[in-house]
């Protein structure tokens, strides 16, 4: 077996010639690379390797060192995993149905040929040179189901809200009496239904584009907790999978109200 000991660089030879592959021992003060015939002192610039009658010397600043590193993996706890689950996905939930709130919402602003005071929810008034939304100075009632009476609680603001709702291009007329505004919604033509379907089906991808940037951020939250090392690889991608199920409940919660109002559109 062959021995490595320190060597003075003054009897080194300029040339540098390597020895076949042999096993070393571990020493103090050398790093050996596995399966190699080749080694590193901290203690000499030059070394000597004795091989049988042979005797290589070599000069160590050409040599390779390997640190090798351990590496600590550790796994989150299932209940660990449950309570980030708990966190993020609850937020997202929350956040989901206030997203399909705001589609029925918007749904309701559609003129069906029913009144509903929710119609006139997206019309602002400007109030003393400030927009208002107009059920925030005026009540809006159904005496039918056909017509819609809006009352301002100052009657200064006839006027003003009289102009807001020609600009808001409902499809209706405002009768002004001095007192109150009177709506009445006159019969859908065909070609107004088919203007309607489309609003209906641009409010739908607005919800589900909403829903899915949810999802997205709820996803952002737990590559986090991956970057933190408090979730694995395999966590996130499980957690995603159930978000991903989640997602797709609500996106059909939101094609449920898009029938419903298609139907209602279709029928009226």
């Amino acid at each position: 077996m062959a021995a490595l000991q320190p060597f003075s660089p003054a009897s080194a030879h300029p040339r540098l010639s390597l020895p076949s592959p042999v096993s070393r021992p571990h020493r103090l003060g050398c790093h050996y690379i596995v399966n190699s015939s080749i080694s590193r002192c901290s203690f000499s610039k030059y070394a000597r390797m004795q091989e049988g009658g042979r005797i290589v010397f070599f000069y160590n600043p050409l040599l390779i060192q390997i640190s090798h590193k351990r590496e600590v993996v550790t796994h989150a706890t299932i209940e660990e995993i449950q309570a980030e689950k708990s966190i993020v996905e609850g937020s997202a939930k929350e956040k989901m149905d206030k997203a399909i709130e705001v589609v029925e919402a918007s749904f309701n602003t559609v003129r069906t040929g029913r009144s509903n005071p929710a119609m006139l929810d997206r019309i602002e008034v400007e109030y003393y040179g400030t927009p208002v939304g107009l059920n925030t100075i005026a009540q809006i009632s159904t005496p039918d189901g056909t017509s819609l009476l809006v009352q301002p609680y100052d009657k200064s603001s006839l006027k003003e809200i009289e102009k807001a709702i020609v600009k808001a291009n409902l499809g209706m007329t405002p009768t002004n009496d001095g007192q109150v505004i009177r709506l009445t919604l006159p019969p859908l033509t065909s070609e107004r239904r088919k203007e309607l379907l489309k609003v209906v089906g641009k409010l739908t991808e607005e919800g589900k584009v909403a829903i899915r940037n949810i999802r997205r951020d709820a996803i952002k939250a737990y590559d986090k907790l991956e970057k933190e090392k408090k979730l694995s690889k395999d966590n996130v991608k499980d957690l995603s999978d159930d978000l991903q199920k989640l997602t797709d409940q609500y996106i059909k919660k939101v094609d449920s109200l898009r029938r419903d109002e298609e139907k209602e559109l279709m029928t009226i």
